[in-house]
């Protein structure tokens, strides 16, 4: 399938990422470009020219500006994506969320402000629960 068409941009393959495991502690100022999977802890800001996944057991203290995200952990901050930003179920965020798109799982935690910042087209869909199912 051509990386264009796909649906999500973490099943898109860009080469491998910048990981930072489970026990690490980073505290300053990240920046450069590529992308980053984080399992540990951040306690600052970044500015990431790539994509940002933070693992379900990943905590960021700080602004996250990246072009992409994915949130499965925890976020004490501001998230600002020139892109896509994907909250998984298992997220929990305090700040405000900024992106072209935001797709939020049922079961995340979002205590703050969610601004889109591009119009996008209104996408069609058939709902397959039935009236009972709501």
């Amino acid at each position: 399938m051509n990386d264009s068409k796909r649906r999500r941009f973490r099943d898109r393959n860009s080469g491998a990422p910048t990981l930072i495991n489970e026990g690490c502690k980073i505290t300053g100022v990240i920046s450069g470009s590529g992308d980053f999977q984080i399992s540990g802890e951040i306690n600052g800001d970044c500015d990431i020219d790539g994509n940002i996944i933070l693992a379900r057991n990943g905590f960021w203290a700080g602004t996250i500006k990246a072009d992409n995200l994915v949130i499965s952990g925890h976020v004490e901050g501001d998230i600002i994506a020139s892109g896509k930003v994907e909250i998984a179920e298992s997220a929990k965020i305090t700040g405000t969320v900024t992106g072209e798109a935001i797709a939020v799982a049922e079961g995340a935690v979002v205590e703050g402000v969610m601004k889109t910042t591009v119009q996008p087209e209104p996408v069609g869909f058939v709902e397959k629960r039935g009236k009972d199912d709501a």
